[in-house]
């Protein structure tokens, strides 16, 4: 039913919470797991351009961390069984995740949520919202 799992990752205490429900899959037919993260373009374009930081730098550290976490989240379900794929991209989280559902084909979408208000939603917006809504595919969502 759900042969490839696209699973956006952020890192986060929820986000990892998503693994458990992903080995649950693998009982349902799950065979391949898109294991996905999104540098946050916006992080970086807020950087004054005269702030005397390292742009590039601050670049090549985030890749590094991200490349360092993903193969760890690879790790794990590769030894639960998965047939495991990584994908590191930049961008917009939440347009990149509708871009990759496309582009990788897959059967649902499992993301974490840290569970915003609908206050706080309607303010901050949220992500795993936005996936939701504008997803094609079924969309999992794992609370905090």
């Amino acid at each position: 039913m759900f042969e490839r799992i696209l699973y956006p990752t952020d890192f986060s205490d929820v986000s990892k919470k998503a693994i458990n429900f992903i080995k649950l899959l693998k009982g349902a037919g799950t065979k391949e797991v898109i294991v996905f993260h999104v540098l946050d373009e916006r992080v970086i374009d807020r950087i004054p351009p005269h702030s005397g930081i390292n742009v590039e730098g601050l670049k090549r550290n985030q890749k590094k961390q991200a490349q360092e976490e993903i193969r760890a989240v690879a790790d794990e379900l590769k030894k639960s069984g998965f047939d495991v794929k990584t994908r590191i991209d930049g961008g917009i989280p939440f347009r990149e995740i509708l871009k990759a559902e496309q582009e990788e084909d897959v059967s649902v979408v499992v993301i974490g949520s840290h569970g915003l208000s609908r206050v706080e939603e309607m303010l901050l917006g949220s992500c795993s919202e936005k996936v939701i809504r504008k997803s094609t595919k079924p969309v999992l969502v794992v609370r905090r």
